[in-house]
């Protein structure tokens, strides 16, 4: 974000920053959020949700390849990392090494396949009881910035990207372990209480937003930023 400021104002002191202004975090290059349902959810949908989600899986393991995930949260889980769940991988490698070039049509595929899987990962999840759209934004908020190549990525990185995750990996293969084990407790709480505990909420999204970073960074390939070892 820019601040926007006056050359002829006096008394700036040679145009320094504003005082008490926090300096502004800039965000990743991937945004991933998703509403809290604060409302008693359906007790019988959450119940039967296993099944209820097989066949938008389906539609989506016929688009991209949804299956490599399914039901781990969607592309975030580390499976997902591991093989890009069916995204368009190997093409932008090889445009953005030869030609530093990431045709645009791809990338909108990619990061809708994205959109679409994390919808189904989050109903999965129980975050919600609205059946997930296959062009709908609903409750589920991903977006990610459309690179330059030529300014923004180093030509070589992709090459070695998916060895650099290699960290993320490991500590996302236990926290995926961990989502198991809450997403049970999630179950159980909806059943008898009709409500999300906020808490694991917050990890479900919080663990899919650090591996979605990771994706972006290794395999949808629009930035060179190395992911944080972060939830928020």
């Amino acid at each position: 974000m820019t601040t926007e400021s006056s050359s002829g104002d006096a008394g700036d002191g040679g145009g320094g920053a504003t005082s008490g202004s926090p300096p502004s975090t800039p965000s990743y290059a991937l945004r991933f959020d998703v509403d809290y349902p604060d409302r008693e959810l359906d007790r019988l949908s959450s119940a039967l949700r296993i099944f209820w989600v097989i066949p938008i899986a389906i539609v989506a393991a016929g688009v991209g390849g949804y299956s490599s995930s399914w039901p781990s949260g969607g592309a975030g889980a580390f499976s997902a990392v591991a093989s890009g769940a069916g995204l368009i991988f190997i093409a932008p490698v090889l445009m953005i090494v030869f030609r530093q070039k990431y045709p645009r049509w791809w990338w909108d595929f990619n990061v809708e396949l994205l959109r679409f899987q994390a919808r189904i990962g989050m109903y999965f999840s129980l975050t919600t009881d609205v059946y997930p759209a296959t062009d709908e934004e609903q409750s589920v908020h991903l977006d990610a910035d459309y690179p330059n190549v030529e300014q923004d990525l180093n030509r070589w990185l992709p090459l070695v990207k998916w060895l650099l995750a290699i960290p993320h990996i490991i500590v996302l293969i236990f926290l995926w372990i961990a989502v198991i084990f809450v997403l049970i407790y999630v179950w159980f709480n909806i059943l008898f209480t009709g409500r999300y505990p906020r808490g694991a909420f917050d990890f479900i999204v919080g663990v899919n937003r650090w591996s979605y970073r990771v994706e972006a960074y290794a395999i949808l390939l629009n930035t060179d930023v190395y992911p944080p070892f972060s939830l928020e």
